[in-house]
């Protein structure tokens, strides 16, 4: 752990609230993180820094025993509930918070109101020494796992619907990922191992990767199930027909039935996204949207006869 002032490290004051010391936190690991600063050991330590800072202070009850006790609370076996005994001997007279305790050689002290008090015992029991005298003397820090680390992966959608192994380079590494189909946007996928390096040695942390789906240029996307539009012709929406239609997994064909609308959503089941959880997969709706010829005379001739089909105004009903 550092020993400088946690807040001073961060450059936040002691009365800095929870999210101006997230901000302030963020700002320096974006500045120093090794993966922006590959080989620097000086950038490296300051984020190492300001990473143990910043768990400590974003800790409303380990915050609270820092300002109370200073450094001494992030000692490990620090024992909250025998501090309680220090908290009486400060109200009795002792030292302010927030200092480091140095009691010299003494074992005891007699203390108005509470008689003798054996601060070596008290000690002991809050940081787990095995010997009296400067608390933490003699003492091997603790390992420390590695910080989780996140990246950003983008896919492309028939990955999504597929699968797919791809590399992702994070830094200075390139690491080889297996996404599973039925991976939406927005999901994350966790490495584990692939983080920040532990401490004294500790293990390192996880690398969790969000997934942004690219937009398809055809397919739109609705929770699992896809819409794709289909174009028929006047003739195949008027008489039916059988068409072709295209799908990651290769082409499929089905029947238009006569006198389909434009803009009726034809369903093709289980030809969406796939789901992670084994749940049933997603549809595939294919949008009719009809094609009309180029205006020539023989086909203004033949819309002419269409009219009198049409029973009544197509727009009767619509208002605003």
């Amino acid at each position: 752990m550092a020993t400088r002032d946690l807040y001073q490290i961060l450059g936040v004051p002691r009365t800095a609230t929870p999210e101006e010391i997230k901000k302030a936190y963020r700002k320096q690991a974006r500045q120093h993180h090794p993966d922006v600063n590959p080989g620097n050991k000086a950038a490296e330590e300051r984020f190492k820094e300001a990473s143990a800072a910043f768990e400590v202070l974003s800790d409303p009850k380990r915050r609270s025993l820092y300002d109370e006790f200073g450094p001494d609370a992030l000692r490990t076996g620090f024992d909250e509930r025998r501090a309680e005994e220090v908290r009486r001997w400060r109200k009795a007279g002792g030292a302010p918070g927030g200092q480091p305790f140095d009691f010299g050689d003494f074992s005891s002290v007699n203390v108005e109101g509470y008689g003798p008090v054996d601060f070596g015992t008290i000690f002991e029991s809050i940081f787990g020494q095995q010997s009296r005298g400067r608390p933490g003397a003699g003492r091997r820090a603790a390992p420390r796992a590695g910080d989780d680390l996140e990246a950003e992966l983008e896919l492309e959608l028939r990955d999504a619907v597929l699968g797919a192994d791809r590399d992702v380079r994070v830094g200075a590494r390139t690491l080889r990922v297996t996404i599973k189909p039925g991976t939406a946007d927005g999901a994350r996928i966790r490495l584990a191992g692939q983080g920040s390096p532990g401490e004294r040695g500790g293990p390192p942390g996880d690398l969790l990767l969000r997934i942004r789906l690219r937009p398809h240029p055809l397919v739109r996307v609705d929770g699992k199930d896809l819409y794709l539009d289909l174009p028929l012709t006047i003739p195949e929406a008027v008489i039916g027909a059988e068409v072709e239609l295209p799908t990651f997994e290769g082409k499929v064909r089905f029947t238009i039935t006569p006198g389909t609308p434009s803009g009726k959503q034809i369903r093709l089941r289980g030809k969406g996204l796939p789901d992670l959880r084994g749940g049933p997969r997603g549809d595939l709706y294919a949008v009719v949207k009809l094609v009309l010829p180029e205006a020539e005379d023989s086909l203004r001739h033949a819309v002419k006869a269409l009219a009198p089909l049409y029973k009544g105004d197509p727009r009767a009903g619509i208002s605003l």
